[in-house]
């Protein structure tokens, strides 16, 4: 449970403030999150489905490390777009900003970026990727507003997630390609529906339902 914090509070309304406004592609909001996937391949061939015989999957598996997925998630306009990669850190979170920029967004004037707080999730990581001129024009274009410790429940990406593991991830996948494609194919579903997320939580509801979190 959060605690009772003027950082809380200040991160947390930032972001509800943000939720609240209308979808504008000029200066849209998006939800970045990453999730690590287990990779499992067969230990033994699967057998296939025959009539009268439905498809039979060893419980044993072989381990294959794992498979990081990042998440932009813009829910005003029904968005979203996964990259799938063998590592997590630096360069990977700052090739995804300037994606973020230069291909996703590239008429924008701003970005306004929801995300946690870890350590890699700082401008910084796009001087350790970038010349120093590339890392501040990509920087410029961004805002990042970060949700509040233990606040994760506010990034609506999470949401995003929680979906993608019941309706895509909940099987055996054995491969970075193989998880990519499945995520692809997901991803291409969701937005041709123009899926959007609900957020009805205002600030207003915070004050009134989380009071006790407010130092005053």
């Amino acid at each position: 449970m959060p605690k009772v914090s003027g950082e809380f509070v200040a991160r947390m309304e930032d972001v509800l403030e943000l939720y609240a406004e209308a979808p504008d592609e000029t200066r849209p909001v998006v939800c970045m999150d990453e999730l690590s996937k287990e990779l499992h391949g067969h230990a033994a061939e699967p057998m296939a489905a025959a009539p009268g015989r439905p498809a039979k999957e060893d419980y044993e598996y072989k381990r294959n490390g794992t498979g990081n997925v990042f998440l932009l998630l813009c829910p005003l306009l029904g968005w979203r777009h996964m990259e799938v990669t063998e590592r997590r850190g630096y360069l990977e979170f700052a090739q995804l900003m300037k994606d973020l920029v230069d291909v996703r967004f590239p008429k924008a004037e701003t970005i306004r970026v929801v995300l946690d707080n870890l350590n890699t999730h700082v401008f910084g990581a796009l001087y350790e990727a970038f010349t120093p001129e590339e890392a501040r024009r990509i920087a410029r274009k961004l805002e990042f507003h970060y949700t509040p410790k233990h606040g994760s429940w506010l990034n609506m990406a999470e949401m995003e997630f929680s979906v993608l593991s019941r309706q895509c991830l909940d099987r055996r996948i054995a491969t970075v390609q193989e998880l990519a494609d499945a995520i692809a194919a997901w991803e291409q579903q969701r937005n041709e529906a123009r899926t959007k997320i609900e957020w009805s939580f205002r600030i207003a509801d915070a004050r009134r339902k989380l009071h006790w979190i407010y130092p005053s």
